[in-house]
């Protein structure tokens, strides 16, 4: 699944995105220390892993593994 990057606090290293279906998803610091990134820009694209549940679990660049 793919987003774009709505918001992204540095400081706590957790945001939200806009998904391609207009719906919004927040996703933890968790996630965002997965990716192995060190920033997100707005605006950005981004993939999304969730879990069984629907958690998020990692935000990574589309073309990023």
């Amino acid at each position: 699944m793919q987003g774009t990057v709505a918001t992204f606090d540095a400081q706590t290293r957790s945001g939200t995105l806009l998904l391609d279906d207009g719906a919004e998803l927040a996703f933890p610091a968790a996630a965002f220390d997965a990716s192995g990134l060190r920033l997100l820009r707005l605006g950005q694209r981004v993939r999304v892993e969730r879990d069984g549940s629907g958690r998020v679990t990692r935000v990574t660049l589309p073309t990023y593994d």
